[in-house]
């Protein structure tokens, strides 16, 4: 009887564990299906949800943000994609212009998943960009595909002074609209509607082309050096020619000034002859006034001044006895001169003595 009692009673503590098990194990399933049941949508994505690749619901409108609950995994999943703007930017590819001319264009390309704008779930940009690309790496690969393509024959239309934008190589860029952003335009024209087709890009594959560019036109590397040995030659001459003319400029402005200096210069000095003459003949009336009134003192000053330039102290005189300078260094003074009083030698310290200046300026009669 006890053997019984005790049998049972473990039996009911195994049915309690395994009961508890059961518990924990529902718990802890419950849990991981949670995460797989709620399904939050940010504001920087569109989320679609399939039951076993057919979708049930898609979330791309702004008042479906946030929390959403859906069946959990595998029943349903989610597939998510990015609803901001994406950069498209190929590596550049060669291209021949309309004139023959072998250019390298890189173009870049800003798109993005078109907002929704329909309430059936097969017409949503989001889902018609799911059934056609998949993903948003093969997005870019068709996209990019198409942009070369387009690219291409856009550049094709065009010769390279047009795309250029200058007439010829010394001419500076053309006023209006560069013909790069005409092509832009064009490509974007080719991506939105070909005409073979009827619908957008937007309402067939749910992309929207928000814009395309062309960032930049550059000639292939094997002809870039030559290239630039004819852009260098091309700048030299250039170089040369306004060197020839600025030395030419320098000359004629030289000769100009040399001309205005020598007019100048002869001008002041057939002035300065002028002026010259004028006082030379005032002093010479001035000196005959002033030896008219006193012709012997005059004389006897010519005589003194004579003295001045002719002796020093090695000088050596050979002269006749009836020569006026011997005569006067033998003889003397004469009386008459002596007693004249205008002829009286001049005392500084009687001042009726002292002549008036004119009658005292030294000079040579003519």
């Amino acid at each position: 009887m006890a053997l019984d009692l005790e049998s049972s009673t473990k039996k009911s503590a195994i049915g309690i564990d395994r009961y508890w098990l059961w518990r924990w194990l529902v718990g802890i399933a419950v849990v991981a299906a949670l995460p797989t049941v709620l399904v939050f949508v940010d504001e920087t994505e569109f989320a679609v949800v399939e039951r076993f690749g057919r979708i049930t619901a898609v979330y791309d409108q702004p008042s479906q943000r946030g929390l959403h609950f859906k069946l959990p995994w595998p029943v349903e999943a989610v597939r998510r994609f990015d609803r901001r703007l994406q950069l498209l930017s190929p590596p550049g590819r060669e291209a021949f212009t309309r004139d023959r001319k072998n250019v390298t264009v890189e173009a870049f390309l800003c798109w993005k998943i078109a907002d929704g704008r329909s309430t059936e779930l097969l017409d949503c940009p989001v889902v018609k960009f799911f059934q056609g690309f998949g993903s948003v790496d093969v997005a870019e690969s068709r996209l990019a595909s198409r942009l070369q393509s387009i690219l291409t024959e856009q550049i094709g239309r065009s010769e390279l002074s047009e795309l250029l934008n200058a007439e010829h190589s010394e001419s500076g860029p053309a006023e209006g609209p560069s013909p790069l952003e005409k092509v832009s335009a064009e490509i974007r024209n080719e991506f939105e509607k070909r005409p073979d087709e009827t619908k957008s890009l937007s309402d067939r594959l749910g992309v929207e082309i928000v814009d395309v560019r062309i960032r930049r036109l550059n000639l292939p590397a094997g002809n870039m050096q030559a290239v630039f040995e004819r852009m260098r030659s091309e700048r030299q001459k250039i170089a040369e020619r306004y060197r020839s003319a600025g030395l030419a400029e320098n000359r004629m402005i030289r000769s100009r000034a040399d001309r205005q200096s020598g007019e100048l210069l002869a001008k002041a000095n057939a002035d300065a002859e002028r002026i010259r003459g004028e006082g030379e003949a005032a002093a010479i009336h001035i000196l005959n006034e002033a030896h008219a009134k006193d012709p012997e003192f005059a004389a006897l000053l010519q005589t003194l001044e004579s003295y001045k330039q002719i002796l020093n102290e090695r000088t050596t005189l050979i002269l006749s006895g009836s020569n006026s300078l011997l005569n006067l260094l033998i003889r003397g003074v004469p009386t008459s001169t002596k007693s004249t009083p205008e002829t009286t030698i001049p005392n500084a310290d009687n001042p009726a003595n002292m002549p008036e200046k004119a009658d005292r300026a030294p000079g040579v009669l003519p």
